[in-house]
């Protein structure tokens, strides 16, 4: 689709996993330590969000175990 997108890209005070600047796409890969910090992954979306970027996010074990999957909603997403 001829998409860019930056690894550990700077937002404000965040740094996020991927990020398509120009579709304005976040991409977030998740581990278990996001159990333990889902106030903080609120927020982060929440300031994101208001800066004007969609935030999807996936478990590593879907990336692992799922790959079309989240590919597929990738996708779908950048179609928006």
């Amino acid at each position: 689709m001829g998409v860019k997108f930056r690894r550990q890209h700077t937002i404000g005070r965040y740094v996020v996993d991927f990020c398509s600047i120009k579709k304005k796409l976040v991409i977030e890969l998740d581990g278990s330590g996001h159990l333990e910090s889902e106030d903080h992954d609120i927020e982060r979306t929440k300031f994101l969000n208001q800066k004007g970027y969609r935030v999807i996010r996936f478990w590593n074990d879907q990336v692992m175990n799922d790959l079309e999957s989240v590919i597929s909603v990738i996708m779908d997403n950048l179609e928006k």
